[in-house]
């Protein structure tokens, strides 16, 4: 990040390679929109560059542009809630969608545990974007394996200890709204989502 506040542009290449990603996915998670997480992800990045003269050595780099990607996560789900329109990929009201595995023209079936899998993703992604903003936030990053709890507190602006309390709320939160989709309470199960 020094090299990027010289204005070395491969050095700022080379932030963007190793943290592109890490920043999409929790953007996607935020907004659940993948054409606006991809382009919230390169405003982070756009942001990066024009602050660079503003980022202190105090901090870690990641704990920055994480702040970076919720601020800018947060703005675009304010935005929507003022500006909320009906998407034109939506499906219209009256349309009755047929669940995949009852398709009968031929096509492949998909495997009931491939839908079940499929099922429990989308239930638990559903259930964390329904979780309050705080806790979503801090329970995404939490999952992010390079981010610390005092990362975590610095980004949101509280203490550790609120920090670990909102994440175990969220997990909670989230056992209790889950329950029927696990067979056990605990989140280690391999072929489930990471929590």
């Amino acid at each position: 990040m020094r090299r990027v506040q010289r204005g070395d542009r491969e050095a700022f290449a080379e932030l963007v390679e190793r943290y592109k990603q890490q920043i999409y996915n929790f953007i996607l998670r935020t907004v659940r929109d993948q054409t606006e997480a991809e382009d919230l992800t390169q405003n982070t990045f756009v942001q990066v560059w024009k602050s660079a003269k503003r980022y202190r050595v105090s901090a870690k780099f990641s704990t920055w542009l994480y702040t970076i990607a919720r601020n800018l996560a947060l703005n675009e789900i304010r935005r929507r809630s003022r500006h909320r329109a009906q998407s034109l990929d939506a499906p219209h009201p009256d349309y009755e969608e047929q669940p995949l595995h009852q398709v009968k023209d031929g096509a492949t079936l998909i495997p009931p545990d491939q839908l079940v899998r499929e099922e429990l993703f989308a239930k638990v992604e559903e259930a964390i974007g329904d979780l309050p903003e705080n806790q979503r936030t801090a329970l995404l990053l939490c999952r992010e394996e390079d981010v610390t709890y005092e990362e975590i507190a610095e980004i949101l602006g509280v203490s550790v200890s609120a920090t670990k309390s909102v994440i175990h709320r969220a997990r909670e939160v989230l056992r209790v709204r889950l329950k029927a989709y696990l067979r056990t309470g605990e989140w280690t199960n391999q072929s489930g989502p990471k929590l």
